[in-house]
């Protein structure tokens, strides 16, 4: 049993070696980040209506427009943007870096 069948691997040499890298170019992770940002810009949009006496509500500041519909629209394009950004090919006249 301590003698086991091993099989090796050889590389041929008339091969052409690939090249390694990454699995997303580097325009594509530029394009996270934009898309990243506007989540992020979204969901700071959301923040706030709150009051520090509890017996006081403020409607027009709770379900202002740009908490309940601007805010989600950015947060939802946002994550649109971040799929677009995922899975673009670069062009043909690019070179992949």
């Amino acid at each position: 049993m301590a003698n086991k069948n091993r099989t090796t691997v050889k590389s041929n040499k008339d091969e052409p070696s690939q090249k390694v890298g990454f699995a997303i170019p580097k325009e594509n992770y530029n394009l996270i980040l934009i898309g990243l940002g506007i989540i992020i810009l979204g969901f700071i949009l959301m923040v706030g209506g709150g009051s520090d006496d509890p017996n006081v509500f403020n409607e027009k500041e709770l379900f202002s427009f740009r908490r309940i519909s601007l805010s989600s629209i950015l947060v939802v394009l946002g994550f649109v943007f971040e799929v677009y950004a995922i899975m673009r090919k670069p062009k043909s006249g690019e070179p992949e870096k």
